[in-house]
């Protein structure tokens, strides 16, 4: 057991990370799932050679349990992807544990009577370095190769509305940071009071009281946030249209007369309700709207019986669309699709890397091209722009917040969850949407094929659901709702300056860790 318990350890710190997203969804075990690690890495017996090794292995136990149990919702689609995929993101607990146990542990000076850890300012140190050298490679990890910020710690405090507001200024980094320091502060407290025990010497440290502070603190900004005065807003009746049509069906071509007919028929019933905004799913047309008559004379034919406007995914031309139309179809706009999905919309270096295409098969036969950039649609029943994301574009804080620097006062999200059947990845998909309203204070109204098609307030507060008396929200069915549309929406911090918390916890852990190199090369 003595050469056993940190191995298992670091798995119980993955699993325990895992299960803070659905369908388990126990954020709860955020604030101390990483204290089995670090109990791992700095009291475990080391190697007597490759110690560093040892480290970065049992944070790639940890990070594996970690992306497995999480990402378990891939292997609908691939299990070699799933696999590869969290072989891949477990590299980043990895080197957050070998830095924090070989770098920033705690170490006794031979020079000091006093025990290194009671010393509050250097604990202090320890917990914030530790926090923002995770904050900064979750960072990395959401901008190298395309980025993949999925599942980042922060998101699993989706369902706190006083403490995710602060997103509003740091993004889903401050509430990654906030979660590491504290379990980095549990670790150290627990050492610091088995030593001052054994002493009979227990005092107060203000490395824990300044811990506990700063949650108070970031709990306290989102109660203000929350009860603030209300924004001046307009409000905007909605209808998605949510067809329920498997992905086998959706790919064979026998099926488009059948998926066109639905979701004509859907709208129609929506129609009675009179809404402002009707919207279809990503790619809800069978064939390109915009070059196929028939697909066109469905879509045209809603417009014209809709007073309002009419938002819808489709592809046009080699991007993966989203279209406006206004004035009973008279006019339309085009939003092409900026974030791209690797492997799903497009096959990196599919040329010049042939075995990438190979391994993928028929599943991506062609690229779709990137859009040039974030574009507003503008409606023209009622004075609202229009921020639209499609498929996986709103887990992406920065790219949402460049539409609400554009001057968007709304999102709407199409997408199609199909891909990955009644599994947990359209929940993980939607709590992370819940971010990009909390972050720009902006609301979204979410259509999907299937999954989950819903209404998000500005403060990330889901407010209506599309779901069966069953509580399935796998169905066939129209969702009916009025969102709040702030009429001139204020621009937060996040959504004029971005990631910069998390860029500069990565600086601050680069330079923490240079300095602390430099200090035991001279010691």
């Amino acid at each position: 057991m003595k050469k056993l318990w940190p191995w298992l350890c670091a798995l119980a710190s993955g699993l325990m990370l895992a299960l803070c997203f659905a369908p388990v969804d126990q954020g709860g075990f955020a604030w101390f799932a990483l204290t089995p690690l670090l109990a791992a890495l700095w009291f475990s017996e080391p190697w007597q050679k490759h110690e560093d090794w040892r480290q970065l292995l049992l944070g790639y136990v940890t990070g594996l349990a970690y992306f497995l149990g999480s990402l378990h919702w891939l292997t609908t689609v691939t299990a070699l992807g799933w696999f590869a995929l969290s072989a891949y993101l477990a590299v980043y607990p990895a080197l957050w544990a070998v830095i924090t146990g070989v770098l920033l542990r705690p170490r006794q000076s031979p020079y000091e009577a006093k025990p290194v850890w009671l010393k509050s300012w250097n604990n202090l140190r320890v917990a914030s370095l530790s926090a923002a050298l995770w904050t900064g490679l979750e960072w990395v990890r959401g901008e190298l190769f395309t980025g993949f910020s999925w599942n980042s710690l922060g998101i699993a405090l989706h369902d706190n509305l006083a403490l995710i507001q602060i997103v509003d200024i740091t993004g889903v980094g401050g509430l990654s940071f906030l979660l590491v320091m504290v379990n980095v502060m549990i670790v150290i407290t627990a050492k610091r009071l088995k030593m001052e025990i054994g002493r009979h010497a227990l005092r107060p440290h203000y490395d824990f009281s300044l811990t506990v502070a700063l949650v108070a603190v970031v709990f306290g900004y989102g109660v203000r946030q929350l009860f603030a005065k209300p924004e001046e807003s307009l409000p905007l009746s909605v209808a998605a249209v949510q067809g329920n049509v498997p992905v086998d069906e959706k790919r064979d071509l026998v099926n488009e007369e059948a998926i066109l007919e639905k979701h004509v028929r859907l709208s129609e019933t929506a129609l009675a309700m009179k809404p402002d905004l009707l919207i279809w799913p990503e790619a809800a047309t069978p064939r390109p709207a915009f070059a196929d008559q028939k697909n066109w004379d469905a879509v045209r034919g809603i417009a014209e019986k809709h007073e309002g406007d009419f938002l819808f995914g489709t592809v046009f031309g080699d991007y993966n669309a989203a279209a406006m139309l206004t004035e009973r179809g008279g006019k339309y706009a085009i939003y092409r699709k900026v974030h791209l999905v690797p492997f799903g919309e497009y096959v990196p270096l599919r040329d010049s890397f042939p075995l990438f295409a190979m391994i993928v098969g028929d599943l991506v036969p062609d690229d779709f091209q990137f859009g040039p950039g974030p574009q507003l649609l503008d409606m023209a029943h009622k004075p609202v722009k229009v921020g639209p994301l499609i498929c996986f574009e709103d887990t992406l804080g920065d790219l949402a917040r460049r539409f609400a620097d554009l001057g968007a006062q709304l999102f709407v999200t199409v997408t199609n969850d199909g891909w990955f059947l009644d599994s947990a990845g359209s929940r993980q998909h939607f709590n992370h949407a819940i971010f990009r309203c909390a972050e720009t204070k902006l609301p979204m109204v979410r259509a999907a094929n299937t999954g989950v098609t819903g209404i998000i307030d500005r403060f990330g507060r889901p407010t209506n659901i599309l779901k069966n008396e069953a509580g399935s929200t796998f169905f066939e069915g129209v969702l009916i709702g009025q969102v709040n549309v702030p009429v001139t929406p204020k621009k937060t911090f996040y959504t004029r300056h971005g990631e910069i918390f998390s860029m500069a916890c990565l600086g601050i852990a680069a330079l923490g860790c240079g300095v602390e190199v430099y200090r035991r090369r001279k010691s």
